[in-house]
């Protein structure tokens, strides 16, 4: 039933019941109290142990090492990314094809062959040699090393994780690059900036945008990857020492449960993180969209007075 106010004719609306939300919330919250009761009063899981355990030093030397992993890893990764994007988008074939062999095999392989692969790199090389290619020693000249003494297990599991992250980073690098228009590039250069100026302070800034979610959710994947260097073998990272531990006590599951705890707790961390770069890259786009969507509506509205009859009607909506 419609009524005044201010002069103006309002309709009384009511929103339309949805009894189905209530239903699928009601479905939702008692499995979400059953699994909660199970978990708790299941003596299995042995949670004493699990709070025992969740700040030991040990584990907290586990978690330790393995955001180590992950932000070294995704450096690497980022750097050889950014280095095979440009290299894809070359003028020149050569550097191309190297960027496309690279990306080829590093992702057409698993990560755990290659972590295997790196393992097995003091055996394959037991030393390396920098002289003249070729030619070996010339005028006396020769630095040689043993790979066993540098190529250490802490060395080989981030660089390995880096050069395979690198090569799914770069299709990301290369996708964010190629959603900025080749407008800017060609009125960049008319105005006479250098392409390294132009990449750092225009193309990269705009391309970001679409390349902080997917390097968001690598990161958060490489983290949870970082449980496969145990195949060099790396041993001081958090999934090996809860393993470890668990077999060591008779007492698997509950350290198992203490590793899942943290990764929990540093992926909220990283999504926050993630979150906050997001907001921080898409704030000139958000004023841009927001500036568009006032546009159209304008636009409708214009259309729409037109269409208007003399008499205007506004909804009153009462929750």
């Amino acid at each position: 039933m419609a009524h005044m106010k201010d002069g103006v004719e309002l309709l009384d609306a009511k929103p339309v019941p949805r009894p189905g939300r209530w239903v699928s919330a009601i479905i939702v919250a008692i499995l979400a109290a059953m699994a909660i009761h199970g978990l708790i009063t299941n003596v299995n899981f042995q949670w004493g142990v699990v709070f025992q355990w969740l700040f030991s030093a040990s584990i907290m030397q586990g978690v330790a090492f393995t955001i180590i992993l992950t932000v070294f890893a995704m450096a690497v990764g980022t750097v050889l990314a950014i280095t095979m994007a440009i290299m894809r988008q070359s003028v020149n074939p050569v550097l191309r094809w190297v960027a496309m062999a690279y990306i080829w095999f590093f992702r057409g392989t698993p990560i755990y062959t290659q972590l295997i692969f790196w393992s097995l790199l003091p055996t394959l090389y037991p030393s390396l040699s920098v002289g003249v290619p070729f030619l070996g020693t010339l005028l006396g000249w020769e630095v040689g090393f043993d790979t066993a003494t540098y190529f250490t297990p802490f060395w080989m599991a981030f660089v390995g994780l880096g050069l395979n992250e690198g090569a799914y980073l770069a299709e990301i690098m290369r996708a964010g690059l190629l959603s900025v228009s080749k407008g800017q590039w060609e009125a960049a250069t008319a105005l006479g900036m250098p392409r390294a100026t132009i990449f750092r302070r225009i193309i990269l800034p705009q391309a970001m945008r679409v390349i902080v979610p997917p390097i968001g959710n690598e990161t958060i994947s490489m983290l949870k990857t970082t449980s496969l260097v145990s195949a060099i073998p790396f041993t001081l990272e958090l999934t090996f020492i809860a393993r470890q531990r668990g077999q060591a006590t008779f007492a698997p599951v509950p350290l198992l449960i203490a590793a899942a705890i943290w990764y929990l707790v540093i992926t909220s961390l990283l999504m926050v993180i993630q979150s906050m770069i997001e907001k921080h890259f898409g704030k000139g786009f958000e004023r841009r969209d927001n500036a568009g969507a006032h546009a159209s509506t304008d636009e409708d509205s214009s259309d729409g007075d037109d269409k208007k009859t003399s008499t205007l009607k506004f909804l009153d909506v009462t929750p």
